[in-house]
């Protein structure tokens, strides 16, 4: 990586939801940008933990954990949902939110359907680094 990544340039190449761009590397790891809106599918990571860093809006994290906990993030906060845990990503209104995972986690792991995401590392490249 030559230059720095401007997460907000990158976001403002796409429009839709639930639809993860990769836009760096670390290690064995993905760095991606996300726009969420509405209700996600219940859905795990056996493997791996999984980070959720808001940039913009307000967005809840169902846990079916033994407490049913609801955690809600604001700009600027994170949250690691722990491998093997049931959770649900609620956005109020439109999110913007960085996702730090390993490289091929798929975004509704085991549950599949209709929001799994396909692989998308197209903003790697793209406009949105400063240089």
């Amino acid at each position: 990586m030559k230059d720095p990544v401007d997460l907000a340039d990158k976001l403002a190449l796409f429009s839709e939801h639930w639809s993860p761009k990769v836009v760096a590397r670390l290690n064995d790891y993905e760095i991606k940008v996300v726009k969420l809106a509405g209700e996600f599918v219940w859905h795990d990571h056996a493997g791996t933990d999984e980070l959720f860093f808001v940039i913009e809006g307000r967005l809840t994290i169902q846990l079916r954990d033994p407490d049913e906990r609801r955690v809600t993030l604001r700009p600027g906060q994170l949250y690691v949902v722990p491998r093997g845990v049931e959770h649900r990503p609620v956005a109020d209104g439109e999110v913007a939110a960085l996702l730090i995972e390993p490289t091929g986690t798929v975004n509704t792991g085991e549950a599949g359907g209709g929001l799994t995401a396909t692989y998308d590392d197209s903003l790697l490249d793209a406009p949105g680094t400063d240089g």
